[in-house]
């Protein structure tokens, strides 16, 4: 009898998989073999001037991030936009941390999360900075993304 049972059991799951496989709504995005670039902009975050405890309780958490031996984590959450203006449409929010220091400066930790929310793509793309220099044009690894752009690598 749980012979039986477990045969049914196995022949029920093989059947939905293959219903599943069969039915499936196909995505409604390019094949994952496909290629395409676009440009975003990470806006700086403005404090306004006339609060003046708000930016009083932005300079206590600056410095609460930087005791312990003078190192410390650069943790941010930023719009995204189409074009360099802050007035520019905005297309998402750049977040994720990085550790300013020689010794983390390959390291896996220095990730950023770019989520975009367009009637062209929507997801997630997860990006990777290994070089720490300040410049002002940086390329960065490409190491995964959801919704649009799941599997992403480059």
């Amino acid at each position: 009898l749980t012979r039986i049972i477990f045969l049914i059991a196995v022949a029920t799951s093989f059947v939905v998989v293959l219903l599943l496989a069969l039915f499936s709504p196909v995505p409604d995005h390019d094949p994952p073999g496909s290629l395409f670039s676009f440009s975003i902009y990470v806006q700086q975050k403005h404090i306004p001037t006339s609060s003046y405890s708000s930016r009083r309780s932005s300079q206590r958490m600056a410095r609460a991030h930087h005791g312990g031996g003078g190192g410390g984590a650069l943790i941010f959450r930023r719009t995204l936009t189409e074009g360099p203006d802050n007035n520019s449409r905005i297309v998402g929010k750049a977040e994720g941390f990085i550790i300013p220091h020689e010794d983390f400066a390959n390291s896996d930790f220095n990730v950023i999360y770019l989520t975009l929310e367009t009637p062209e793509y929507t997801g997630s793309v997860s990006i990777r900075s290994r070089d720490m220099a300040h410049k002002m044009e940086e390329v960065m690894e490409v190491v995964g993304g959801t919704g649009a752009f799941a599997f992403a690598r480059g």
